[in-house]
C-alpha cells in the first residue's frame, strides 16, 4: 500500500514582491531569508504612543529600494519589544508589530520587527518564521510568484538610439 500523495507547497524565490495592506504597502520587494528567524521592515522616525490603553508605534517607511523620497506613514499596535541580534552580532531592542502579509494570493499574520535598514539591500526581510509551512524557497530563483514591479527610480527616459553607419 502506498502513502497518499501530499500536494507540495508552492515555491518562492529568494526575492519576491509582497503586500502589507495594514501598513498601506501595496508592494514591497522582500528578501526571503531562511537564515534569519524574524522578519524586519525598514522603518524610521519611530514614535511610541498610547491608544485606548494599548502601546502603539507610528513610523515612516521607504517602500522602494534606492528611493529615499517616496515615504509612507504607518501606525500599528506594539506586540512586544525584542532583542534582535543582527548578522554582524550587534543586538538592538526593537518594537514588534503583527501584520498580515499577502503573497501569491495567500494572506496570513506575521511578527515584524521595525528597524533602520537603510544600509541593507532590501527594505524588508522575510524570515523563516514567516514562511514556515507556507512555501518552499528556491534560492536560485527570483520572482517565482510575483512579477518585478517598476519603481519610480527605474523610470528613466529611453536612451537615444545611435545611428548606424548604413543609415
Amino acid at each position: 500500500m502506498t502513502a497518499p500523495h501530499k500536494p507540495s507547497k508552492p515555491t518562492v524565490g529568494w526575492r519576491e514582491w509582497i503586500a502589507v495592506p495594514a501598513l498601506g504597502i501595496d508592494a514591497i520587494k522582500v528578501k526571503i531569508d531562511t537564515g534569519a528567524r524574524s522578519s524586519s521592515l525598514h522603518a524610521f522616525d519611530l514614535e511610541e504612543f498610547e491608544r485606548d490603553g494599548a502601546r502603539w508605534v507610528r513610523f515612516v517607511v521607504h517602500p522602494l529600494q534606492r528611493d529615499a523620497k517616496t515615504t509612507l506613514q504607518a501606525e500599528a499596535p506594539v506586540l512586544e519589544f525584542r532583542h534582535i541580534r543582527s548578522s554582524n552580532g550587534h543586538t538592538t531592542h526593537r518594537p514588534v508589530v503583527r501584520v498580515d502579509i499577502e503573497v501569491d494570493g495567500q494572506r496570513w499574520p506575521i511578527d515584524l520587527t521595525l528597524a533602520a535598514r537603510d544600509e541593507m539591500g532590501f527594505r524588508m526581510l522575510l524570515g523563516r518564521e514567516a514562511v514556515r509551512g507556507k512555501f518552499v524557497v528556491d534560492p536560485g530563483r527570483s520572482y517565482v510568484v510575483s512579477q518585478p514591479r517598476v519603481s519610480k527610480a527605474s523610470l528613466k527616459k529611453p536612451a537615444k538610439r545611435k545611428k548606424r553607419r548604413s543609415e
